[in-house]
């Protein structure tokens, strides 16, 4: 007989336990994996406190330890996108003082042919620092750096989208349009030994889709605590994160980032990215945002992206949306190409998608995000 494996979790933000040691706590959490002394492979989300014992609890120590009241020096970890496209990779180095713009930050390198970015003959990439936001794993005045990559000559390399971006979005008049963005990022949680959803039975499959969009309950919502530590490292952090939901298959989770302006949506989202990776990582859980991570009658995962101009905003700016639903038409092949691998799994036309060959558009106001 299948059996489920679900992961018995809890998150919190403050150390459990009363501390032995009468020091000041760091404004930030380090998300820890405590694995209960039950026969189940559960384990437990959370900051391990003092009444840990054994090497644990030096090792849980030293990473709570706020290094404030001892040095200026802080960590900046360094984040930038990997020759996928869709993973991320990053590094740590110690900066002298505290920073508040990426223009005090130097530039990094790393080696290229490990991350299919260069060949081995040529394989240093420069990192240059674009975006900050505070570190929610080590806290104090540490720091997450969005970085993009070049060569040593300073040309951006294939995979650097965000520094054309940048140029289309300095342009003065798309500048003058401020355009707004709302992307509602859905992604799936597995069971890493498995390769199978969180929450389903190994092997097997849970009830059809109905009951778990939105839903409340164990056998209906599985990961919810994996959201909520994402949901408030991102608020932490300074991520512009406006809601998060469980979505239609179980085991699936949405999240919203938005309103943002410009190229902080793309900053935005993928540091959220980074950082629900780096949780998933200290759960045990694999994060995926395969288009499509179980074939049949279940719901794939997308990112939505909701846009507007201030012309789309203002009186009259329904003929504006019109007009650029029509330019939309005319280049709808070469947008879903630059959309990511696997979505012809995905965009079928069943299961509240379209079909990836067609392009239509159907107006209606979603409510979350107004623009």
């Amino acid at each position: 007989m299948a059996q489920a494996v679900v992961p018995a979790m809890q998150c919190q933000v403050g150390v459990r336990g009363r501390s032995a040691v009468p020091a000041r706590q760091p404004a930030g959490r380090v998300w820890g994996v405590r694995r209960t002394a039950r026969a189940t492979s559960g384990f437990k989300v959370l900051a391990l406190g003092p009444e840990t014992t054994g090497v644990i609890q030096r090792m849980q120590q030293l990473l709570d330890m706020d290094t404030t009241p001892f040095t200026d020096k802080i960590i900046a970890e360094y984040i930038w996108v990997g020759g996928s496209g869709i993973d991320l990779r990053s590094k740590s180095r110690t900066i002298s003082k505290p920073v508040e713009d990426p223009s005090e930050l130097p530039k990094w390198n790393y080696d290229g042919s490990s991350t299919g970015q260069a060949p081995g003959e040529d394989s240093e990439v420069i990192l240059y620092p674009q975006a900050i936001f505070k570190d929610p794993f080590r806290g104090g005045n540490n720091i997450l750096v969005i970085c993009d990559t070049y060569t040593p000559q300073g040309e951006p390399i294939p995979t650097n989208k965000r520094h054309m971006a940048a140029q289309i979005f300095s342009d003065p008049k798309v500048t003058a349009q401020v355009p707004w963005f709302g992307i509602e990022q859905e992604y799936t949680l597995m069971q890493r030994d498995v390769n199978w959803p969180l929450g389903w039975p190994v092997g097997g499959y849970p009830g059809p889709q109905g009951p778990y969009y939105c839903a409340v309950g164990s056998d209906k919502s599985f990961g919810r605590d994996i959201s909520d530590a994402h949901y408030k490292a991102c608020l932490y952090a300074g991520i512009e994160i406006s809601g998060t939901n469980g979505e239609v298959m179980p085991g699936q989770w949405e999240y919203q980032v938005g309103p943002s302006v410009g190229i902080d949506a793309g900053d935005h989202i993928w540091a959220s990215r980074y950082i629900l990776e780096r949780i998933t990582e200290q759960a045990g859980v694999v994060l995926t945002l395969d288009p499509k991570p179980i074939q049949g009658d279940w719901n794939g995962a997308g990112c939505h992206t909701n846009y507007s101009t201030l012309s789309m905003r203002e009186d009259g700016g329904f003929d504006v949306i019109k007009k650029a639903i029509l330019n939309l038409s005319l280049r709808h092949d070469l947008h879903i190409a630059a959309y990511g691998e696997g979505n012809e799994r995905r965009l079928t036309g069943l299961h509240e998608t379209a079909s990836i060959s067609d392009f239509s558009w159907v107006w209606r106001v979603k409510p979350f995000f107004i623009f």
